[in-house]
């Protein structure tokens, strides 16, 4: 963290020194979740800082993107967007210039991100130079060879200390919007009363593409896991040794696989609400488990819904690597002892591993009507792991009647 701290005082240095030259560029010095994040991730992946613009979003028309810029790297992205300007408001007539503004039907004007992108990038080079010039800034403090011109975001390689981290730059468009309302049960299920409300009351849109916009849930998810933060259990901890695993053993080094810490805050996100229990939370083992079992499941069927979007699958587009991914997760599942350093306490391990085909018959069974994507369904997966220790008298019943519903579905798996 201290290494963090440092490269976030060059960074701010430098974003003072941007908002100087350009005030319509703001400096929130409310960092604190991207810090909460950097602490929790065990990998070398990048630290995405949204950087605000000065204008009344809630003043913005959201149009829809015509199909000519509809962006072809976010290919499970369907909620790309213009932002139109259709009468001066508060602060919109900074942004009327020809250099920000393009034409969309009926003569309103509409951001351009990739605009807004490439003199971000400018002020960003100028910045750097003038700093240096008055010794703010020290030779090797600052690296701007990552900038690239089709980039959505701006990389800059920032030394704190003897470690070089990677802030990946983004402008956003901060919007107010009714609290998202999840079509499940309980929508604070697992989670502290009011948690959803407050993580999901603001829309942000970063650029898409040079054209468009898309809806971000960057800062709404580490809220959330800042709330799954104050609840009892090992929770994080859990999430930090799984992405160490995929770090080290599962083929993610730096963010490049098919696997990302991103996927794995959704899978805790998910267990946070499958498991409700704090029952489910007592001990280190246990935890770790009720991640797996949904991310084998995920990794099996290759659909990971995004908990705020469920309709969204984050691994559409995903390399041909997630089978072997799986391969790796399930080993671990199975025989913990060979991937950790420390006697992890897998009660009834006998020494060897060996895959069970029932389990992976249960993993695989075909999503239709949503019963295997409950409670129910991930209990049963736990006590295939001998892993299930939940005295829940409810719990256990329902688990024993999904059992019966599969093998009378499926005769040959009983």
């Amino acid at each position: 963290m201290e290494h963090f701290q440092r490269a976030e005082d060059i960074l701010l240095t430098l974003l003072e020194s941007v908002h100087a030259r350009e005030p319509r560029f703001l400096v929130d010095y409310a960092r604190n979740l991207e810090a909460f994040e950097f602490a929790l991730c065990a990998s070398e992946d990048a630290v995405t800082l949204e950087i605000p613009l000065r204008i009344d979003g809630d003043a913005l028309r959201v149009l829809a993107c015509q199909s000519r810029d509809t962006p072809g790297r976010h290919p499970s992205e369907l909620n790309t967007c213009c932002l139109g300007v259709s009468s001066p408001g508060t602060d919109l007539e900074d942004w009327t210039g020809a250099v920000d503004v393009m034409e969309h039907g009926g003569g309103a004007g509409c951001l351009l991100p990739g605009k807004i992108l490439q003199h971000l990038k400018e002020l960003l080079v100028s910045a750097i130079v003038h700093c240096q010039r008055l010794f703010l800034l020290q030779p090797g403090d600052i690296s701007a060879e990552n900038l690239r011109e089709d980039a959505m975001e701006l990389s800059l390689l920032i030394r704190g200390s003897w470690k070089t981290i990677r802030f990946d730059i983004v402008p956003v468009v901060r919007r107010q919007q009714k609290p998202l309302q999840l079509q499940r049960r309980r929508s604070d299920r697992g989670f502290p009363e009011g948690s959803l409300r407050k993580a999901t009351e603001e829309a942000h849109f970063v650029p898409a593409s040079p054209h468009c916009w898309r809806s971000s849930t960057h800062l709404p998810i580490l809220k959330l896991l800042r709330g799954v933060d104050t609840l009892r259990g090992p929770r994080l901890d859990s999430l930090r040794l799984l992405d160490q695993l995929r770090d080290q053993d599962w083929g993610g080094q730096a963010g490049k696989g098919s696997l990302t810490f991103n996927h794995l805050k959704m899978v805790l996100l998910w267990s946070t609400e499958l498991f409700p229990s704090p029952e489910d939370w007592q001990d280190l083992e246990g935890s770790v488990y009720r991640l797996l079992v949904i991310l084998l499941r995920c990794l099996a069927t290759q659909h990971l819904p995004h908990f705020l979007n469920p309709e969204e699958n984050l691994f559409q587009g995903a390399g041909p690597d997630l089978a072997t991914i799986y391969q790796r997760v399930e080993s671990f599942a199975w025989d913990p002892q060979r991937f950790l350093r420390f006697h992890f306490g897998l009660h009834g391990f006998n020494g060897s591993w060996q895959a069970d085909p029932e389990t992976r018959a249960l993993l695989q069974l075909p999503n239709k009507d949503g019963s295997y994507w409950d409670t129910a369904y991930f209990d049963l997966l736990l006590s295939q792991f001998q892993v299930y220790r939940i005295q829940d008298s409810t719990r256990r019943s329902a688990v024993s009647q999904l059992l019966s519903k599969i093998r009378q579905e499926i005769p040959q798996q009983s």
